[in-house]
């Protein structure tokens, strides 16, 4: 029996390391098991990229960095992913093909359609069973933002955030069925409990 495969996405400071964090020890709770992966990154070729894609000094160009984040998506889901999902673990990502739509599509303003294939091609089509949204306004983000020593994306201006929350918002409509939009203002212990029961409503922990 396959796993489950629950991504996290949303907008910089949204609040996924939380949630992410309470879903995996409610679910160890449980007894089942759990990999957590994160964008970009997880798998030793994943790591390096991260370290590349969000170092400050760089100039990379958005081809570029779309091709990037893609390359660690494809070892990772290669690598990790398919054979937890095929072993019956429930896969939690932080991130996932969605997110190079809204930062590098939306953001970047790279042709949507093109991005979307590109990661078709990418996770072997292997969509999340569930993307939960946590959805906050820009502003908000930013004030999250504050306290922390910022990457290359968290560092970019306010239109492209804007940008970014839009294409998100417009991913959950497009792929509704997949989709879960939650207030990411709302206290995160009640967010939590809505996130688990909405797991068990939609049959996704066996």
């Amino acid at each position: 029996m396959n796993g489950a495969f629950i991504a996290f996405e949303g907008i910089d400071g949204c609040g996924k390391t939380s949630q992410i964090e309470f879903l995996r020890d409610r679910l160890h709770s449980l007894g089942k098991r759990v990999l957590v992966v994160r964008e970009p990154g997880g798998t030793p070729l994943g790591e390096e990229v991260r370290h590349v894609l969000l170092h400050m000094d760089l100039d990379i160009g958005s081809r570029s960095e779309l091709l990037l984040y893609t390359a660690s998506r494809a070892q990772l889901t290669e690598a990790l992913i398919l054979p937890a999902l095929k072993d019956g673990i429930c896969v939690i990502a932080d991130r996932f093909a969605d997110s190079s739509v809204a930062y590098q599509g939306y953001g970047r303003q790279l042709p949507v359609e093109k991005v979307i294939r590109i990661n078709e091609f990418a996770i072997q089509q292997r969509y999340p069973d569930l993307s939960i949204l946590l959805d906050i306004p820009v502003e908000e983000s930013i004030n999250r933002l504050n306290h922390k020593e910022l990457d290359r994306l968290e560092s970019e201006d306010l239109p492209f955030r804007k940008r970014v929350r839009q294409g998100y918002l417009e991913l959950s409509e497009r792929f509704s069925e997949r989709y879960a939009v939650m207030d990411g203002m709302r206290d995160r212990y009640e967010l939590h409990e809505d996130i688990f029961n909405l797991l068990l409503y939609r049959k996704l922990l066996k």
